[in-house]
């Protein structure tokens, strides 16, 4: 090997490295919030609304942070194809940061009123924008360095994030519980440790994304002077098909994390008067080692997706969540931890096959002037319908039917969703993503004969 090929190669390690990284720091601010959510918000700011109003309404402040997703996506996205993919990633790393940390140090409605839940809403919809604009940086970081063979590969490692986020906050949670502040500790002091600790996650993280280069593809596009002046108004104007199909590829897998390995099974199992009846601290291990398998099987996904495409590798992981929805509800109800994990651990294989390629497929059927755009706008649009709220409408759903399996139902109907849209658009893996194959980029992304205009981009 080359003395050039192993200094790309070094590059490309770092760079997934340090997006993986990041990530993770920003999914565990994210998570950790959904998690406290599930366990004690409704009691700590909501207390007035009585404890099953009061859940619907924390599992509501979930909900309302996906939806500002999409304007830290325009936001990001604007910013990011027209000044960078690494200066959009510290920038949002510091917001969620920021923000997970203020909540920390939240007075509750018995100390503040009604200023306690306003404020936590305020911060939480800091954290939604964040989020919105977080994911589109860090993928195309991993993807536009990484050769054409490997792509999936690389994308895979900013995507490991999200379980690897969700397996630091269960596990940082089911310590306090368990260990630090078992009982009433935790309800009076221990919940504010794990958003704290988001100070020192901070300045790891911005350490770790301020030591890589910018991505090649976007200097190519500064240097050539190829950058869209409103790269968002141009995405939706030419690309609205690939942005709405994008989106729902996403929205099944979103609808399933945020419902599983996130509050709504929490809250669920440990509900003591509920049909479980769990403890925390088994139901949080439970999770912790279900989002470790999540993240072998996404990083599994991406080898998938290079040696087998997206598509096919997507369409394993959609049906493995239909075959296994409703097991997993049905094992969660048996009041076996153990069982428990079995039906997460069956359940998050198919969630990692149908999240891993994601962001190797987001940034093939995009072109290079509005890709962050594409990328982060799409990846939005899909966490709000299908993520958003999620928890929200299975604890409606418990509450109406008496069933568990009613969530089932509802998740089976966006998987179905899921596999339409990813039949209908197109894998395209080894596409150069350079600025000089935008006609190439632009044509015939999806299967329904409806091709972009392939004009010069305006610069």
């Amino acid at each position: 090997m080359s003395t050039t090929a192993r200094s790309d190669a070094a590059t490309n390690r770092r760079v997934a490295m340090a997006t993986m990284i990041g990530t993770t720091i920003e999914w565990y601010d994210f998570f950790i919030y959904g998690t406290a959510a599930g366990l004690v918000f409704s009691q700590l700011f909501f207390a007035p609304a009585g404890p099953r109003i009061g859940l619907l309404l924390a599992f509501a402040t979930v909900g309302i942070s996906f939806v500002f997703r999409p304007l830290g996506a325009v936001l990001a996205g604007n910013l990011g194809d027209r000044y960078g993919r690494r200066a959009m990633l510290v920038l949002t790393l510091l917001l969620m940061g920021g923000a997970t940390s203020l909540i920390g140090l939240l007075p509750t409605y018995e100390t503040a009123g009604l200023a306690a839940p306003v404020l936590l809403l305020v911060l939480r919809i800091l954290q939604g924008v964040s989020a919105g604009g977080e994911w589109g940086g860090a993928v195309l970081m991993a993807v536009e360095h990484a050769p054409r063979e490997r792509r999936a590969r690389a994308g895979a490692f900013p995507q490991l994030g999200v379980p690897l986020g969700m397996l630091l906050a269960s596990g940082v949670t089911a310590l306090m519980t368990g260990v630090i502040a078992p009982g009433p500790a935790f309800v009076e002091w221990g919940w504010r440790v794990p958003f704290l600790l988001s100070v020192v996650l901070i300045v790891v993280g911005y350490v770790v994304r301020r030591s890589v280069d910018e991505s090649p593809i976007f200097a190519e596009m500064a240097e050539r002077k190829r950058r869209t002046k409103v790269p968002v108004v141009e995405l939706f104007r030419r690309h609205w098909l690939l942005v709405v199909l994008a989106a729902l590829v996403f929205a099944g897998n979103n609808a399933a994390g945020y419902m599983t390995t996130g509050g709504f099974i929490t809250s669920y199992a440990t509900d003591p008067d509920g049909p479980v009846g769990l403890d925390r601290t088994p139901v949080l291990v439970a999770i912790t080692a279900a989002a470790a398998l999540w993240a072998v099987t996404t990083y599994l996904s991406g080898y998938l997706a290079d040696r087998h495409g997206r598509k096919r590798t997507y369409l394993i992981g959609y049906g493995s969540l239909i075959v296994t929805v409703f097991p997993m509800f049905l094992l969660v109800n048996t009041g076996s931890a153990g069982l428990l994990f079995l039906g997460l651990a069956l359940f998050t294989f198919g969630l990692g096959l149908a999240y891993g390629p994601q962001a190797a497929w987001y940034s093939e059927i995009f072109p290079a002037s509005v890709r962050f755009s594409g990328v982060a706008v799409s990846y939005a649009l899909g966490a709000v319908l299908g993520g958003a709220f999620a928890p929200t409408i299975a604890t409606a759903l418990v509450q109406a039917t008496g069933s568990v399996l009613s969530v089932g139902g509802y998740l089976l109907g966006m998987f179905v969703l899921a596999v339409v849209a990813v039949c209908l658009l197109r894998d395209r893996p080894g596409i150069d993503l350079g600025v000089d194959n935008q006609a190439e980029q632009e044509a015939g992304a999806t299967v329904l004969g409806a091709r972009a205009a392939t004009a010069p981009v305006r610069a």
